[in-house]
């Protein structure tokens, strides 16, 4: 049985998060709320890239 990454689990549920923020936010007709979820979900996702990539090259995947 695999342990489970932490880390993945909780950028995963940031980034589902974000994009249901961006659902609530066009449902408001907020454009800076939809904004704000599109660039917290791009963050999401690229430290989540880049904290894979790390963990791939230490071997720790």
């Amino acid at each position: 049985m695999k342990e489970i990454k932490w880390v993945f689990l909780f950028l995963a549920i940031a980034a589902a998060v974000s994009i249901m923020g961006i659902g609530v936010s066009i449902g408001e007709r907020s454009f800076l709320g939809a904004l704000a979820s599109i660039v917290a979900l791009i963050a999401v996702m690229g430290y989540g890239f880049k904290t894979k990539k790390k963990m791939r090259e230490a071997g720790r995947l």
